[in-house]
């Protein structure tokens, strides 16, 4: 049963990716400045760079989770850029004890999303993709 249930699985699994970063790049793009000035308070390095590279990997990797082309390499790009991003904004250990338990609930909710892109890396798009199209 499950079998005939991977494709549809597979593509409800990439939507709901997308869903995690596709508003998140948005948000960027709509409060640009205010998204630099975040980066810039963590003290990284050149923020508007950082921030324009956040847009296009969310974004841009959204809309091939969606569409299901170059599946494998946007969830690995996504997975990187979410495990960096994870350690630079939600390191609970270096945090106010009153923000210690969200930053940490939000840093291993990220490293979940890291595993769950590792495996549609992993697995492929599923037949309902245009990677799948673009094998035929």
């Amino acid at each position: 049963m499950l079998t005939t249930l991977q494709n549809p699985l597979t593509l409800i699994g990439r939507l709901l990716f997308a869903l995690l970063f596709l508003p998140a790049g948005i948000s960027k793009i709509a409060g640009f400045a205010g998204t630099v000035g975040y980066i810039g308070s963590k003290g990284l390095p050149m923020p508007a760079l950082g921030a324009v590279i956040a847009i296009i990997v969310e974004v841009g990797g959204s809309l091939a989770l969606i569409s299901g082309f170059g599946t494998r390499f946007a969830a690995l790009a996504l997975a990187a850029f979410t495990l960096v991003a994870t350690f630079f904004f939600h390191n609970f250990w270096g945090v106010p004890v009153d923000q210690a338990m969200m930053q940490q609930l939000m840093f291993y909710k990220n490293i979940a999303v890291v595993g769950g892109l590792l495996l549609l890396a992993a697995h492929g798009a599923g037949a309902w993709s245009l990677d799948a199209r673009r094998q035929d």
